[in-house]
């Protein structure tokens, strides 16, 4: 029998390529194309009163320069509001280049197109603007205080309110025989992947078609929107994701002014033209993400049992709001983590500042919400004197409970309604795996020993694979190998491996005849994206669904040719037989020469197909009506609502009791993510975003002072964590399927980084025995937090709350 390789740790098949430099990134493209660099805003906030670049026309390979002005059509009208929302009643979004005002450091004002880049960056250096200039609303507190406005039609800089409900808070809050208050917050931080943004489009004149490449989550997005944004009828635009270094959420923002400006610059130049963004661009121009200010009012019993939850928080979208408000809703909707409070409000503002846009970053509002439950959670156990897990395991949904409807609706417009989970048994590993109720020997003997250690605990859900759908094309070959063309992309996940593995055993063929294609508007034409952890939810089912199409066929041709009935037959190493005949067989391969009508032999294996082969029934038609030539299939999977994974982890930190450096000991996750299709690829997913989770907490900020000018953009000043800093993760998995779709997948892709913040933090203040209410911390914050508790301003925890 085949060996079964759905649920195994196959080695990934991409990485040879990769790691030996066979990859194929944007910047390896179009070598003989023009090259664009921009003339970006120096200023937050302003008024542009001339653009002069007279001195830049004579410049030596000088191609074009181009205003806001010279941009014609929709070209030059506002980028889309991608997700519109009822609640999102002051949407701003941007012009590719910016026409009047400019609304943040890094915002592009003039195009500039030579021979290659080095001439554009010269070009660019001699072009004088001039502004008239606006205060800069920057951070949440002056955005809220709204003395200044980003936008003049945008009162109290608020771009939307929202507040979901769910029973009566108020009475219950009012009821509770306990109440606590905490005031909370999140700095900004970014995605950062090692490739930066990039765009190359080419325009064939005599097809007027027009292919680009773009480092993007979502090729059949750009296509869609450059063609709308283009005039150009959709099936005369493609567009290819090649290799991509890392997306993290940033990659699907689409379309980015320069995925608008390159393509149009290539058609009206009739000429290649390619730009890569550099890392001070992307800093002061791309997406960042997670800056929230939060209040959380909670009512509980002398238990520790939840009766009334109220959550306040203002979110920081930036200078526009192109991606809509996914982020705060997410926030204000996983918040819930795996717990099942007895009343539930949550009102949020999403606030303008003069600082980048906001989309989603990994963990896309997850991060927010999961700190500001968790950190609730430790309150309330400290206000009892109670074991922190077990406040958790007080609140949990209990798997019999499942489905579970929150009464609230998800990101995606659909309720949120828990599919499957089992806390209970996931908190018991953690336990376990951390030593969680031997804790209080091991800190007494690092307090002998002169140390100052802490535990903390997080616990999430993560809403994966929300819709509207994926699809897969299937087509095998006469060879025997089977092409596989998926529309989502790919930026390092290990699709090429993983959705392999789903074909190799739907088809009962060996992995080295399976090739995936991912990003590609020519192979897959319908597709939304990668992003929210859907990769292998959605394409995964999508893949199998058309595998078993194909596989179908293929038994049907096979029965005829072979004279057997279809139940009777097998398919093991791409060999179909009969059961207990094993001289009755044929390669899948010749299925699908038999299932092609050929009236020219092209090779050996065709003749078997041509009209004199003697294989066709001359009283049949060569193609049934129902049926299509080749052996090929298609399929489509479209859930009715998003699956929900989840995970907890725990960390054992040190602090240092001089400096106040902090260490990670020990890191542990559980992590269920429903049936695994490659458990090695989850376990990389995971441990990648422990290492995005570990910056965020202790690491990683943008920091901008009142005039909005980011201080830190270079990786010179914008702390990331290298390996030194990143903890050996130990990892155990638990798997209770999702009944939503046919794999029984759930998303594992953003899980990793989602409670890290949380965890560090209670693992902190675990140690210090003072509250931690801000993250991301650092050594030089957490040193004046203690000189504030020696001084009487920050109160102690009753007690350390581990067990024992």
């Amino acid at each position: 029998m085949t060996t079964k390789l759905f649920g195994a740790p196959v080695q990934r098949r991409e990485d040879p390529r990769l790691v030996t430099g066979g990859g194929r990134y944007l910047d390896d493209l179009g070598h003989t194309a023009y090259e664009a660099a921009f003339v970006r805003s120096p200023h937050a906030h302003a008024r542009i009163t001339d653009i002069d670049v007279s001195d830049a026309l004579d410049t030596p390979g000088l191609i074009g320069i181009w205003t806001h002005e010279d941009l014609e059509g929709q070209v030059g009208e506002c980028l889309p509001l991608l997700i519109p929302h009822p609640a999102l009643t002051a949407p701003r979004t941007g012009y590719a280049l910016a026409k009047d005002t400019v609304n943040h450091v890094g915002e592009a004002i003039v195009l500039v197109v030579a021979e290659d880049r080095y001439t554009a960056e010269d070009a660019v250096a001699r072009i004088r603007v001039d502004y008239d200039f606006l205060p800069a609303v920057v951070g949440l507190e002056n955005a809220r205080a709204a003395t200044d406005l980003v936008h003049v039609d945008a009162p109290g800089n608020v771009s939307a309110h929202m507040v979901q409900e769910v029973g009566d808070v108020d009475a219950a809050m009012g009821g509770a025989p306990r109440r606590l208050k905490l005031d909370l917050s999140i700095e900004r931080s970014a995605c950062t992947p090692m490739e930066g943004k990039g765009v190359y489009a080419v325009w064939d004149s005599d097809a007027e078609h027009l292919t680009i490449w773009s480092s993007t989550q979502t090729s059949t997005g750009v296509r869609a929107a450059v063609a709308a944004r283009l005039g150009l009828p959709l099936a005369k635009v493609d567009c290819i994701a090649p290799d991509v270094g890392g997306g993290f959420g940033v990659k699907i923002m689409h379309p980015w002014p320069e995925e608008v400006l390159i393509p149009w610059a290539a058609r009206l130049l009739g000429h290649p033209v390619k730009w890569t963004e550099d890392r001070r661009e992307h800093f002061i121009s791309s997406a960042h993400e997670r800056g929230q200010l939060q209040e959380v009012e909670v009512g509980f019993d002398d238990e520790g049992r939840i009766l009334a939850l109220d959550v306040k928080f203002w979110h920081d979208n930036g200078a526009y709001t192109p991606y809509g408000i996914i982020v705060p809703i997410i926030t204000s909707t996983q918040l819930l983590g795996p717990y099942k409070p007895g009343t539930y409000r949550v009102e949020f503002w999403s606030l303008y500042t003069n600082t980048v846009l906001v989309t989603p970053y990994r963990g896309a509002g997850r991060p927010q919400g999961c700190f500001a439950m968790e950190r609730t959670m430790d309150a309330i156990a400290d206000e009892l004197g109670l074991d922190r897990a077990e406040v958790r395991s007080r609140n949990f949904i209990l798997p019999e409970e499942m489905p579970y409807d929150h009464g609230l609706m998800f990101q995606d417009g659909r309720p949120l309604k828990y599919d499957s989970g089992d806390f209970p048994a996931s908190l018991a590993k953690l336990k376990a795996l951390v030593g969680w109720d031997d804790f209080a020997g091991y800190r007494a003997q690092a307090e002998a020993e002169g140390r100052r250690v802490g535990l903390g605990i997080g616990c999430y859900v993560e809403g994966t694979g929300v819709g509207p759908y994926e699809g897969a094309h299937i087509v095998i070959e006469t060879s025997g190998r089977v092409n596989v063309a998926t529309g989502l992309t790919t930026q390092g996940q290990g699709h090429q491996t993983a959705f392999a593995q789903i074909v190799a055993d739907e088809l009962g063929v060996p992995l080295e005849s399976v090739y995936v294609t991912t990003g590609d508007t020519r192979r897959m034409p319908y597709a939304v994206g990668t992003f929210a952890s859907r990769a292998a939810v959605m394409s995964g089912n999508a893949i199998a669904l058309a595998a078993r199409a194909v596989r179908a066929k293929a038994i049907k041709i096979a029965a005829d040719a072979l004279e057997a009935a279809e139940e009777d037959l097998e398919i093991v190493d791409g060999i179909i037989s009969v059961k207990g005949m094993p001289d009755a067989r044929m390669p899948i391969g010749t299925t699908a020469v038999l299932s092609n009508p050929l009236r020219y032999a092209f090779d050996e294996a065709a003749k078997a197909a041509t009209q004199f082969a003697g294989t066709f029934d001359p009283d049949k038609p060569p193609v049934a009506d129902d049926e299509e030539p080749g052996l090929e299939g298609k399929d489509f999977y479209s859930p009715t609502q998003a699956t929900f994974a989840n995970g907890m982890h725990a960390a054992i930190v040190e602090t240092d009791p001089v400096t106040a450096e902090i260490r990670i000991l020990r890191y542990c996750v559980i992590h269920d993510c429903g049936t695994m299709v490659n458990p090695m690829i989850v376990e990389g997913q995971v441990h990648g975003g422990v290492a995005q989770g570990v910056g965020g907490a202790l690491y990683e900020r943008m920091v901008y002072d009142e005039s909005g000018q980011l201080l830190n953009a270079s990786f010179m000043d914008f702390l990331i964590p290298y390996a030194t800093e990143v903890p050996h993760v130990e990892a155990d998995h638990l798997e209770t399927p999702s009944p939503l779709n046919p794999l029984g997948i759930k998303g594992a892709g953003e899980a990793g980084c989602i409670p890290v913040t949380a965890v560090i933090a209670s693992a902190i203040e675990d140690a210090e025995g003072f509250p931690i209410t801000a993250m991301p911390i650092s050594p030089v914050e957490l040193w004046e937090l203690r000189q504030r508790h020696e001084r009487g301003e920050l109160p102690s925890l009753r007690r350390r709350a581990t067990a024992g």
